[in-house]
């Protein structure tokens, strides 16, 4: 148990020194209730266009089948909460991607945290994931005890809100492990009221087919679907709505490691449209917002336009 007890220590100060705001640990095993609702969801077509999404069924639900003798799931939460805000007025982007891409920050930073841990825990196995693999990071959060999967269907830290992005090290060590907490979103519904598309169909329940964010960042056609004019709000990249209402964002704080891009901050409108595709790729080159690509931005422009 003193082993045990060091290892985790030493676990949870790695990820702190390496920058992470949270740390929790859950065992690694089948998640049988997560496999069930994730099958419900995608047989009801939430997934959109999102095929990738039923990829890797077996693999999203066990994470023993990514990583050979898995015995702990590491969950580590990176705030990105903005110090800043847009123009007035402005096309809306989603505060996620104000700065960097967190998929090259975050990957960096976990291959340096398997580094260290092999340092101290001997020649173990392990793999990162960031958004990017089958594996179900919100429902590892909640298991090791680093909030609640909010009605939103986000992960609600009671402490700090939920504007995080959340990473994944699966390793083939016994660790101590967090205690699940508590769901304290009660009869509140701020994010279902305020939903503009009524993607949260249900408590915990997204409809991604219906999410603006899917919309303006997943969808690839070349047009989005007239019925959902005058709902964006303005949103040009993703939509902040559902987690701007929660109450329990009055917590966030500003975060220390995504900059924002200052033409995020400074673009008005009418930059915007006269963004050339040239400036874009050289703007934006390590910005999340190159997912929707030069023509994806032109469109939800000319969407919210009329």
């Amino acid at each position: 148990m003193q082993l045990l007890e060091k290892n985790t220590r030493l676990v949870k100060e790695k990820a702190r020194a390496l920058g992470f705001d949270h740390c929790g640990i859950a065992k690694a095993e089948e998640l049988t209730e997560d496999a069930f609702r994730l099958e419900q969801w995608l047989n009801k077509g939430m997934h959109g266009n999102m095929g990738y999404m039923a990829n890797y069924f077996d693999k999203r639900i066990d994470p023993r089948k990514l990583v050979e003798g898995a015995q702990s799931v590491i969950t580590l939460l990176l705030n990105y909460y903005p110090s800043a805000t847009q123009q007035p007025d402005a096309p809306k982007i989603a505060k996620y991607a104000y700065g960097a891409d967190y998929h090259e920050v975050i990957r960096g930073k976990l291959n340096e945290f398997l580094a260290e841990l092999r340092g101290f825990l001997g020649d173990i196995q392990g793999r990162g994931f960031v958004d990017s693999a089958p594996v179900l990071e919100r429902s590892w959060a909640q298991r090791s005890g680093l909030g609640w999967i909010g009605k939103n269907g986000n992960l609600i830290h009671k402490q700090a809100g939920s504007f995080f992005f959340i990473a994944t090290l699966i390793v083939d060590v016994p660790l101590l492990y967090d205690a699940p907490t508590g769901d304290y979103c009660g009869s509140c519904t701020r994010c279902l009221d305020a939903c503009p598309t009524g993607a949260l169909v249900s408590p915990t329940v997204v409809d991604g087919s219906r999410c603006i964010s899917y919309y303006t960042i997943e969808l690839k056609d070349a047009l989005i679907p007239g019925q959902m004019e005058g709902k964006f709000d303005n949103w040009m990249f993703g939509c902040d709505i559902c987690q701007d209402v929660c109450p329990w964002n009055r917590f966030s704080s500003p975060n220390t490691t995504f900059t924002p891009i200052p033409e995020v901050l400074d673009f008005t409108t009418a930059q915007w449209e006269e963004l050339t595709e040239e400036e874009f790729k050289r703007i934006f080159r390590h910005s999340p917002l190159k997912r929707s690509k030069y023509a994806g931005i032109r469109r939800n422009l000319k969407f919210l336009q009329g």
